[in-house]
């Protein structure tokens, strides 16, 4: 069993279908669930995707696991361009994504961090057979710290 983790607004905590807007490894209306290997990294993300605005809000921390049975494929960071960490490089991670959630091939894909290329996120394809293999383990509250945001 493996555990990764999501940090949600509350009301959304419960909901994990992805939701659909573009981000590194989705274009717009291709759903895809982001998550990542520890609390921290998770933290980091949505520290960066939010530009630090909104962070006062009711957010939980969604402890998810998953048997090791699940197929999972992963993408390596020297595999991808120089700057598949950038803006510029969103195609290009987009069409990946798009791809392996077509295709179907596998419910997980581990990437590496945009943010710390050693670290990663698991992303998990909410139409692929086998996502209901994913739970959660249990939800958390979460509270950025105020120095974060100033």
């Amino acid at each position: 069993m493996m555990l990764v983790y999501r940090i949600s607004i509350a009301k959304w905590a419960k909901n994990l279908n992805g939701s659909g807007y573009p981000a590194r490894w989705n274009p717009k209306g291709v759903y895809i669930l982001y998550t990542a290997s520890t609390r921290a990294l998770t933290c980091l993300e949505n520290l960066v995707h939010r530009s630090g605005e909104g962070l006062h809000k009711n957010f939980k921390t969604i402890v998810l696991h998953f048997p090791d049975s699940i197929s999972m494929d992963q993408i390596y960071p020297d595999e991808l361009p120089l700057n598949w960490h950038t803006r510029n490089g969103y195609p290009y991670c987009q069409d990946i994504g798009q791809k392996w959630v077509e295709e179907q091939k596998s419910c997980v894909l581990k990437v590496p961090s945009s943010i710390i290329a050693e670290e990663n996120n698991y992303l998990f394809n909410p139409k692929h057979p086998e996502f209901r293999q994913l739970e959660v383990f249990r939800i958390e509250n979460f509270i950025f710290d105020p120095r974060l945001t100033n």
